[in-house]
């Protein structure tokens, strides 16, 4: 048996009409918070590491994502062990969202919705519509923000999309409100 290569089986395909969970897609720059067993902090952005509460050295700060981190580390330390992503936001970031401040918006929604122990300086992307799996639901979901605006900043007429978190499968999905089927950053003419 030793001239047999490594055996890998088959997944197990979810069933695609099962619940999804979807939220308002933020415009922002994305954040990761780790917590290790001895509660050390360490934050990165969406490719590399930015600062850690061992190091205490800022590295290439994202949007001054890292600096946030450090003066909030107390009150993150709520977030418990692992990792933690959501999206930096604000001013001086993508959109804007025509805010004076930058905020962190947590993604794992599952976890934060009822979450008693959820940092105060943190925010929860808003759900648009928790249910069964249908196009008909997602277009909905996404007409709505469309005519309604931003449900993290009221008032906001520009949102830039949803997520759309298939439970069943673990898999995320997203649709913007604009150039749905072009790359981010490519111009519209190529």
């Amino acid at each position: 048996m030793d001239s047999f290569p490594e055996f890998k089986g088959f997944r197990k395909i979810p069933r695609l009409s099962k619940e999804i969970i979807i939220t308002e897609k933020i415009d922002g720059t994305c954040g990761c918070i780790y917590i290790d067993f001895d509660m050390n902090i360490f934050v990165g952005s969406k490719n590399r590491w930015l600062w850690s509460s061992i190091q205490d050295e800022i590295h290439n700060d994202n949007h001054g994502f890292a600096q946030w981190v450090k003066i909030n580390q107390n009150e993150l330390r709520k977030l418990g062990i692992g990792y933690h992503f959501g999206e930096w936001m604000g001013q001086g970031i993508q959109r804007n969202y025509g805010l004076k401040e930058k905020r962190f918006y947590l993604f794992n929604v599952k976890k934060w919705i009822d979450n008693l122990y959820k940092p105060d300086c943190c925010y929860i992307v808003p759900i648009l519509f928790t249910g069964i799996f249908t196009t008909e639901n997602i277009e909905t979901a996404l007409k709505y923000l469309k005519e309604t605006g931003s449900n993290a900043v009221p008032n906001f007429m520009k949102p830039e999309g949803i997520v759309i978190y298939h439970t069943a499968s673990g898999y995320l999905f997203k649709k913007t409100t604009e150039n749905d089927d072009k790359p981010k950053g490519k111009d519209e003419d190529k």
